[in-house]
């Protein structure tokens, strides 16, 4: 029984290898089902570009009612970045809404979170919410994976830096998304994703 157990294991983590290895930008970046064009950003809850970037991205999800699909990609040598989308990761479980606005509210207050008083401003966030935060957030590591998953689908992307902000279509000819580079031609670029 373990060695079918071990087999399987072996199976899955190679095969996720894999497909990990087949992600190339055309196959990833991509708008979640239903919508034709989307902002999806790679970002870092430390950042302070991130935070500037976030209401921009906000407004723009607004004007034109398309969604923002966020990723985690922490920076390693960003001290509680880590943790922090752990945590957001959390809340993601109790609805995605609040997940976000918590990690709206790394941003806001950036410069007063570091990694000592971390959970503390997780476990207000989480009160004003209705939301009790476990001492332990993530038991079995479920939640770190997935942040894991998106800052190695990042690295496979070649990010460089956060926040890497994508305008991204599913058109199936040309090119289906580009990469937000001068913030302040973001609309520009959303207006002609729509139009192609």
């Amino acid at each position: 029984m373990r060695k079918n157990s071990a087999l399987l294991a072996v199976v899955v983590l190679v095969l996720t290898l894999r497909a990990a290895a087949q992600d190339t930008p055309a196959t990833v970046l991509k708008p979640p089902k239903g919508a034709q064009v989307a902002i999806v950003i790679f970002e870092d809850l430390e950042c302070p570009d991130c935070a500037r970037a976030a209401p921009l991205l906000e407004e723009a999800s607004k004007t034109y009612n398309i969604p923002v699909v966020r990723h985690d990609f922490p920076l390693a040598f960003h001290k509680w970045s880590f943790e922090a989308a752990v945590l957001a990761r959390y809340f993601d479980t109790h609805s995605k809404k609040i997940g976000n606005e918590f990690r709206d509210q790394c941003f806001a207050h950036q410069l007063e979170i570091n990694k000592d008083n971390l959970h503390a401003f997780a476990e207000k966030f989480g009160a004003e919410h209705k939301i009790s935060l476990p001492f332990v957030v993530d038991p079995q590591g479920k939640l770190a994976a997935q942040v894991t998953t998106d800052r190695d689908l990042g690295s496979s992307l070649k990010l460089e830096h956060t926040p890497t902000i994508y305008v991204v279509s599913n058109k199936t000819h040309g090119k289906p998304f580009v990469e937000v580079v001068d913030r302040s031609q973001l609309y520009a670029l959303i207006d002609t994703m729509k139009k192609e």
